[in-house]
């Protein structure tokens, strides 16, 4: 479990750095330049997120049950898993109602990612993985929004961006469901 939560920790906390500590980020952006900066960002990120999937793979076995999901649950989280893909998609392409309603659609996809994960499993290992995940994305939802966001330069919103989103974010759903998720993690969502 230490690697979990080492892994957890570095991940986050990078991740949460205009959450709790704006001023503090931008003092280190400008004095190491924005290139340096993602560099240190990316690999930070990155040996995060081995030691999360490295330190979850060793615990998820043994892990002890907190709770025993009803099915009803693990459909739920059928339904929120691939709404959350939709939005990360919605986050990478340009111009699209949806990411302009939203706002921030990256955390509101992966705050919907872990609440489904939440929903349908009940170790401890379950819940300090996606319950950790799914606190940032409340807290970093909730400091986004209350920042500032520039306009959009003068377009009005695509529908192309929303059907790419659409398409791209069910797509890679269905890859998860049928197929991804079993070879990645030894576990099938639909048996």
């Amino acid at each position: 479990m230490v690697v979990l939560v080492l892994g957890l920790v570095i991940f986050l906390t990078i991740h949460s750095l205009r959450i709790v500590a704006e001023p503090t980020r931008n003092r280190m952006l400008a004095r190491l330049g924005e290139n340096r900066f993602k560099g240190i960002y990316s690999v930070l990120s990155l040996v995060g997120i081995v030691l999360v999937v490295s330190g979850y793979r060793d615990v998820r076995m043994e892990s002890a049950l907190l709770y025993a999901p009803p099915e009803g649950l693990r459909h739920l989280a059928l339904l929120l898993v691939p709404v959350g893909f939709v939005l990360v998609a919605s986050a990478y392409l340009r111009g699209g109602r949806i990411k302009r309603a939203v706002r921030h659609p990256m955390v509101l996809g992966v705050g919907l990612w872990a609440l489904g994960h939440v929903l349908a499993n009940g170790t401890v290992a379950d819940a300090v993985l996606f319950g950790s995940f799914l606190v940032w994305a409340v807290l970093d939802y909730a400091s986004a929004i209350n920042r500032a966001v520039p306009a959009p330069a003068g377009k009005s919103p695509s529908l192309t961006g929303d059907v790419l989103a659409v398409v791209i974010g069910l797509g890679l759903s269905a890859l998860f469901i049928l197929w991804a998720h079993r070879w990645l993690f030894g576990v099938a969502p639909i048996a």
